[in-house]
């Protein structure tokens, strides 16, 4: 019971030494009206309506983060083949054909291009 009294005093006080030297060794920041609004762009959010928003840079956004996430989806894919090659196999070529079928998909219909 003592020395985890003891681990808990020295834990803090570690956590409480390095909060207190970053505050110390942090820069000061300057207060700026432009730096303390919500949008740093120059841009007055309070006068201006809402700018209209170019549909094909949203629908551009979202593809990149479908095609990002498919990545993330994919990376385990070589530590399951140390199980089971073929499961593992059937299952990342599955997914690849439903996102390739989903990349013509998008091309057919115009999606990826940004001249329209």
């Amino acid at each position: 019971m003592k020395s985890i009294l003891m681990m808990l005093i020295l834990t803090l006080t570690i956590m409480f030494s390095l909060i207190m030297l970053s505050f110390m060794l942090s820069k000061k920041i300057k207060f700026d009206k432009e730096k303390n609004s919500p949008i740093e762009c120059g841009m007055n959010p309070i006068n201006l309506m809402r700018i209209p928003f170019s549909m094909q840079f949203f629908l551009l956004a979202i593809i990149f983060i479908i095609f990002d996430i498919e990545i993330a989806i994919l990376m385990p894919i070589p530590i399951m083949m140390l199980y089971d090659i073929t499961l593992s196999f059937l299952i990342m070529l599955s997914f690849l054909i439903i996102l390739t079928l989903g990349l013509f998909y998008e091309w057919h219909n115009n999606a990826l291009n940004w001249a329209i």
